[in-house]
């Protein structure tokens, strides 16, 4: 069992910045890909990055490309999201998911992860 917490959330205003961050208790995830999704009102969860096991592997919806980071500290069991550039239309509840497969590299797809967290609220302000 892996428990995940999402934290960093909050309300910003267009152009600002704000660092989530996801960490893991119960079984370490240093071995599995993780990925951050988002899900705004009436919207389905969709991806927004994806980082391999080792973190030699990213990946970026093309919306975020150039503004948000990914990147992961496995010594800390910790996956953040580093969001610059904020837009009004990146308002979304943020989750962090862990996929099963060990040393695997990343995936995108919501089926391909077996645990979530509880979201973080994201909204920003134009």
């Amino acid at each position: 069992q892996v428990q995940l917490v999402e934290s960093g959330g909050g309300l910003v205003q267009a152009g600002g910045s704000l660092r989530l961050s996801c960490a893991a208790s119960g079984r370490t995830f240093s071995s599995y890909a993780v990925g951050w999704f988002r899900q705004a009102p009436g919207k389905e969860r969709e991806v927004v990055a994806a980082i391999s096991w080792s973190g030699g592997s990213t990946f970026y919806a093309d919306s975020v490309k150039g503004r948000f980071t990914i990147s992961r500290d496995n010594a800390k069991n910790t996956v953040y999201l580093q969001m610059n550039s904020l837009k009004p239309e990146d308002t979304a509840v943020y989750y962090c998911g862990v996929s099963p497969g060990e040393y695997s590299d990343y995936a995108l797809l919501i089926a391909e992860y077996d645990y979530w967290g509880q979201g973080t609220q994201v909204t920003v302000s134009s």
